[in-house]
C-alpha cells in the first residue's frame, strides 16, 4: 500500500478531514465575519460615493439656479438643510397624535422651503420645488449612509456576526433603494413628469381648461362635468413638484363647503409585485394615498364621518420608477386609469350627483 511519511493514504486522509473539520469549527465563523465585513465594507464605500454625488447635484443645481455662490458658507448650509431632522411627537397617549405629525411635518418642510429660498433668491417657484425634492434625495441617502455605517461599526466594536449577517442580508434591499434614489436626481433636474405623478397627470385630463382656484397649500380645485355628474377634481399645483395637501382639501369641500358628495375617487400610483406589468390598473375601495399616514387618516376620517363610499383606481409601477421619468406604459396606465374612473362615476352614482376626484402623487412637470 502506497503510503507518505509512513502513514497511510487512506489514513492521511482521514486525519486531514479531522483537522479540516476543526479547523472550520474554530476558524470558519471568523472566516465568514471576515467575509462578512469585506461585503458591508464595499457597499458601505458605494453608499458614501452616492451620497457625495447626491450633495454635489445639490449644490451644483442650487448655486447655477439661484444667487446663492454669493455666500462662503453656501455648501455648509446645504449640508445642514440636508442633515435637518424631525422628531416625532410621543404617542404614549395616542389621542391627537395625527394632529401633532402634521404639525411638525409642516413645519419642517416651511423651514426646508425658507432655506432653499433663502439660498436661491430670484429662482422661479418650478425651481425651487425641484431644489427641494433634490434635497430630500440627498437626505434620504445621507440617513441609509449613517445607518448602515452606525450598524456595521457596532457590529465590530461589539464582536456581533449576527449583527453584521442581519445587515449583509438587508444590503440588497438598502443598496437598489440607494441605487434608485440617486438615478432620481437626474429625473428630477430635469422638470419631466415622474411616476409619481401619474394621479395628478389622471385629475389633470379631467380638468381640461375648467378654472381652477385654490384649496389648500399647493393644492387646487376644478369644477367640471363627466356623464350629467358635476365633478369636484383635486391636485397639487403644478407643474412645481410637490404632492399638496389633498386631505385638507377634501375636509374643506366636504365640510366648510357642505358639498353633498356621493363618492369620492382616488388616484395613486401603487407598488407592483414582481410578475406584474407596469402600468397595469387594479381598482378597488379605500384611500389610495401614501406618505406618513396624516392625509390618509384626514381622507378615510371625513369619509366614514359623512358616509361618503372611498373608491380607487391603481397604476401598478416598481419601485425604480416612482422618481423617475415616466414610462410610457405609465403615461397609457394614466388613460385606462381616466376610464376606470369614468366608469366609477357612472356605476356609483346617478345624474345630477356631486363626486369628487383626487389625483395624488408628486405633480412635477404636470399642468393643471
Amino acid at each position: 500500500m502506497v503510503s507518505i511519511f509512513g502513514v497511510d493514504v487512506p489514513t492521511l486522509l482521514s486525519l486531514l478531514s479531522f483537522g479540516l473539520i476543526f479547523f472550520l469549527v474554530f476558524y470558519g465563523p471568523r472566516i465568514q465575519s471576515f467575509t462578512t465585513l469585506g461585503s458591508i465594507v464595499k457597499s458601505l464605500a458605494k453608499l458614501e460615493t452616492m451620497k457625495g454625488s447626491a450633495r454635489a447635484t445639490v449644490v451644483d443645481y442650487i448655486k447655477t439656479t439661484g444667487k446663492a455662490g454669493d455666500g462662503g458658507d453656501f455648501p455648509n448650509r446645504v449640508d445642514d438643510i440636508i442633515n435637518y431632522v424631525t422628531i416625532m411627537p410621543v404617542d404614549i397617549d395616542p389621542s391627537g397624535v395625527i394632529r401633532k405629525i402634521e404639525h411638525l411635518a409642516n413645519t419642517s418642510d416651511e423651514r426646508i422651503r425658507r432655506e432653499i429660498a433663502r439660498l436661491m433668491k430670484g429662482a422661479d417657484p418650478v425651481s425651487l420645488s425641484v431644489a427641494q425634492n433634490l434635497v430630500e434625495i440627498a437626505g434620504g441617502l445621507n440617513m441609509m449612509h449613517k445607518v448602515i455605517r452606525h450598524y456595521y461599526l457596532m457590529g465590530r466594536k461589539t464582536h456581533s456576526y449576527a449583527t453584521l449577517l442581519q445587515l449583509q442580508m438587508s444590503l440588497p434591499q438598502v443598496m437598489e433603494q440607494a441605487e434608485e434614489l440617486l438615478k432620481a436626481t437626474d429625473s428630477i433636474k430635469s422638470g419631466k413628469p415622474i411616476g409619481d405623478g401619474v394621479g395628478p397627470l389622471v385629475a389633470s385630463k379631467f380638468i381640461g381648461d375648467a378654472p381652477q382656484e385654490g384649496i389648500a397649500k399647493d393644492t387646487i380645485l376644478a369644477r367640471t362635468t363627466v356623464k350629467g355628474r358635476q365633478l369636484y377634481v383635486i391636485k397639487a399645483e403644478g407643474p412645481m413638484g410637490y404632492v399638496g395637501q389633498p386631505g385638507v382639501a377634501i375636509r374643506k369641500v366636504v365640510e366648510e363647503m357642505n358639498t353633498p358628495l356621493k363618492a369620492i375617487i382616488m388616484v395613486d400610483a401603487a407598488a407592483k409585485l414582481e410578475g406584474e406589468d407596469t402600468g397595469e390598473i387594479a381598482e378597488g375601495v379605500g384611500a389610495a394615498i401614501g406618505g406618513i399616514g396624516v392625509e390618509k387618516f384626514q381622507i378615510e376620517e371625513v369619509a366614514a364621518r359623512h358616509g361618503i363610499p372611498l373608491y380607487a383606481v391603481l397604476v401598478k409601477e416598481g419601485d425604480e420608477d416612482v422618481m423617475s421619468t415616466m414610462k410610457k406604459e405609465i403615461a397609457d396606465g394614466a388613460d385606462r386609469a381616466a376610464e376606470a374612473v369614468t366608469r366609477t362615476i357612472e356605476e356609483n352614482s346617478d345624474e345630477g350627483d356631486v363626486i369628487l376626484l383626487a389625483g395624488i402623487g408628486n405633480t412635477l412637470g404636470v399642468g393643471q
